[in-house]
């Protein structure tokens, strides 16, 4: 398929979510850019604008936004503006849609007034949020409702929806099938980055864990992440094992509500909360620790699992959704339930797992490539600019 320029196709990325922030999303919409780019086609991101003193990445088209109140680090670009005349200055083949809000609804409305085909990743289990995030005065069941209902129409809307796994793809097309394609496409980790070579001594001597068994989680500090369950499995853990250290890496609105419970559960002095750390520090952050691990039920994917995979840590996740897919039990990995006792019984597996465990991950790990998923979501392009120009044709007759 050509597009405006010979092969060279050129894409616009809707993001409800970018750069200060950081989270799969922001990642996951960096790691594709920049091997698309790679690729030599041309990636354009269109996001709210970052807060006054924040900065600003050259070449990104923002939109004026507010500050999410209740999701502190979060933007909505919820203000009045336009941005058709700019998609078609750029003269833009393809949408993708990143976020299913604001800059989702957005996407939709700019597709149809220049008949551009839109492409949608499901990154975020939306209607999960609710009870965490509600601002509105409906109960949250009624609140995920609604969401979904809308959620549900900008999915079908869609030319393809791009899912992260099998198992979030399986609750798509049950919730809403007449989306008319599904595809999966995971988000890979960046080839060498995360390997079992790194060498983490200087940041266990920097924190003071030379004789320390290191428990990792890395992520958004955020309710829905499921930290509770991991701080009361820790303490468990901590009880029958003092060497025992947990290491929380990253930042997020409920940081201090759980650095206040490891307080009050006595485990404080055991539990390392190392704030934001730069992408050039985390892979070693992960050779540091023994093991991972991830409670959250809210993940479509899991990045960060294959990031410690990558790195061949023994690694521990939620039975649930997207985990439960990365991780095969006692083959490369371990899963726990929601409960403290199996988080503990999980992580015990992890801290005397045998090699073939370690090998197996870094299997897994390889298995997710960004280079193969980007050259896949070209054919998807390629495949909705054919799929929209024939609908459009066929309203035309």
């Amino acid at each position: 398929m050509r597009s405006h320029y010979g092969d060279t196709l050129r894409i616009a990325f809707f993001t409800d979510t970018y750069l200060p922030s950081r989270d799969g999303v922001v990642t996951s919409i960096l790691l594709t850019k920049r091997e698309m780019e790679r690729m030599g086609h041309e990636v354009f991101v269109f996001a709210p604008e970052p807060a006054r003193g924040d900065p600003r990445e050259e070449g990104v088209h923002y939109f004026p936004s507010i500050g999410f109140r209740r999701y502190q680090g979060y933007r909505i670009p919820m203000l009045p503006t336009d941005n058709i005349p700019i998609l078609s200055e750029l003269k833009v083949d393809v949408i993708h849609a990143h976020g299913l809000f604001f800059m989702g609804m957005r996407s939709m409305l700019a597709g149809r007034g220049l008949g551009l085909p839109v492409v949608v990743t499901f990154h975020t289990m939306v209607m999960d949020a609710a009870k965490f995030y509600n601002f509105t005065p409906l109960p949250d069941e009624t609140a995920s409702r609604l969401l979904w209902i809308y959620v549900k129409r900008l999915l079908q809307r869609a030319e393809v929806v791009i899912s992260p796994t099998e198992a979030i793809k399986k609750e798509l097309n049950a919730l809403a099938p007449k989306i008319r394609r599904v595809e999966v496409i995971p988000t890979g980790i960046e080839e060498g980055r995360f390997n079992p070579r790194l060498d983490g001594s200087k940041v266990r001597k920097k924190l003071g864990l030379e004789d320390k068994k290191v428990i990792l989680h890395v992520g958004r500090i955020a309710k829905e992440k499921n930290l509770d369950l991991v701080l009361q499995g820790f303490a468990l853990l901590h009880m029958e094992r003092p060497d025992t250290v947990l290491m929380i890496v990253g930042e997020g609105p409920a940081k201090n509500e759980y650095l206040k419970k490891a307080k009050e559960m006595k485990i404080d002095g055991s539990t390392i909360f190392t704030g934001f750390v730069s992408d050039d520090e985390l892979p070693l952050y992960y050779a540091a620790c023994d093991v991972f691990t991830l409670a959250s039920k809210f993940e479509t994917q899991g990045i960060v699992i294959l990031e410690a995979m990558a790195t061949g840590k023994p690694v521990t996740g939620i039975n649930y959704r997207a985990v439960a897919e990365i991780i095969r039990d006692g083959k490369n990995g371990y899963l726990f339930e929601e409960d403290p006792k199996s988080w503990k019984a999980a992580v015990q597996s992890a801290l005397n797992a045998p090699l073939e465990i370690k090998q197996e991950a870094v299997k897994r790990a390889a298995s997710f490539s960004t280079k193969e998923g980007s050259e896949r979501l070209i054919e998807i392009y390629n495949f909705a600019i054919r799929s929209k120009a024939a609908r459009v044709r066929g309203k035309l007759h």
